[in-house]
């Protein structure tokens, strides 16, 4: 197949204690991502939706959380290695449009940034990568500032052989 698609969606729960990574960026907040790696659910979402292009599962199928070598490791690490999946097989990215879902904090100064460290290790330029920041106006755990969430859809393109 000459195009594929796939989305890709991720949820962590905001605790104490645990910097905010989003986007491969560390963003000022009193609360940061739980999880096994950095929990930045932003890359993470992005890795699933390549994968899922891909046909091949989803990231806690490559980088389960009970491997202690994924513990607490960049998820721009595990993009590089998902990209790389997608290379080996002839493909490379077209597009990825994200929306990250967060009552708190505002992350319109941060999406720039977030497009640039994404761009950078996917070898893309900056405007094939959308970013959407939106709110839950205060509704359910992600309104409750409870947690965060992102969504992200890419296009793959076979390589010509």
């Amino acid at each position: 197949m000459k195009y594929r698609t796939g989305i890709g969606y991720d949820i962590h729960r905001l605790v104490d204690g645990r910097k905010l990574i989003l986007g491969g960026v560390e963003i000022p907040h009193h609360k940061g991502l739980d999880g096994h790696s950095d929990a930045d659910v932003l890359i993470h979402a992005i890795c699933d939706a390549i994968l899922g292009a891909l046909g091949e599962g989803d990231i806690g199928e490559h980088f389960p959380n009970t491997d202690p070598q994924y513990r607490n490791i960049s998820s721009m690490i595990l993009l590089e290695r998902v990209y790389a999946l997608a290379q080996s097989k002839g493909y490379v990215i077209n597009n990825i449009d994200a929306i990250v879902q967060a009552e708190e904090p505002k992350l319109k100064e941060y999406k720039n940034k977030m497009k640039f460290q994404i761009a950078y290790k996917l070898a893309l330029v900056e405007d094939a990568i959308n970013i959407k920041a939106t709110t839950q106006e205060g509704l359910g755990a992600i309104g409750n500032k409870e947690g965060i969430a992102a969504f992200a859809s890419v296009l793959l393109i076979k390589e010509s052989e």
